[in-house]
């Protein structure tokens, strides 16, 4: 049953998902106000992982869009049972990959002044997904591009990889759509 939307409120409806279990994965985002207007979109693809973690991504894409744009109220949409079972606390989290991501996600959405989490078939949820498939496709040709609506905006949205710690350097799974002698400020959360 939909949940009702309060005014300031932005809904965001998220997808992620694989080629493959594991395989090729992106996730979206797309941003809409509360009376349905929408207002951006976001999607990455993410390297290799499973289909899960990929909507793990997409929500955690929303909630940090949601904290860095200063909006508090979110509802968030998504077509993955796990995922909106998990974060409502009516189902646990097994998986050793999910759980780090959860945890995460449970903190960001504490941040929020108003904060629910609603499942949808995938039918009400086409937009996202054809912007996870636009962002599988684009990887094929060219790994971990970032695409948004926003025009120059877009450049300092934050971006996400998974990396390994070996030998005294991180490697990234995935590369960034980074310039040649870019700089960047990392946050780092280890795996568990």
């Amino acid at each position: 049953m939909p949940t009702r939307t309060s005014p300031g409120t932005i809904v965001m409806r998220i997808d992620g998902g694989s080629r493959g279990n594991p395989g090729p994965a992106a996730f979206a985002v797309v941003v809409e106000s509360a009376d349905g207007a929408r207002l951006d979109s976001l999607s990455n693809s993410l390297g290799e992982t499973t289909n899960n973690v990929a909507e793990y991504e997409a929500l955690l894409a929303a909630l940090n869009y949601a904290l860095r744009h200063h909006r508090s109220r979110v509802k968030v949409i998504s077509d993955s049972e796990l995922l909106v079972r998990q974060m409502q606390g009516r189902y646990k989290v097994k998986s050793a990959d999910l759980k780090p991501l959860f945890q995460l996600a449970q903190e960001m959405s504490r941040k929020l002044e108003e904060f629910s989490i609603e499942h949808v078939r995938r039918e009400q949820n086409r937009e996202a997904d054809r912007l996870v498939n636009e962002a599988l496709d684009a990887s094929e040709s060219s790994p971990a591009v970032v695409h948004s609506n926003r025009r120059p905006a877009a450049s300092t949205e934050p971006l996400r990889a998974r990396a390994k710690y070996s030998q005294g350097s991180l490697q990234l799974h995935a590369s960034l759509p980074l310039h040649e002698g870019e700089e960047v400020d990392l946050e780092i959360h280890r795996k568990r």
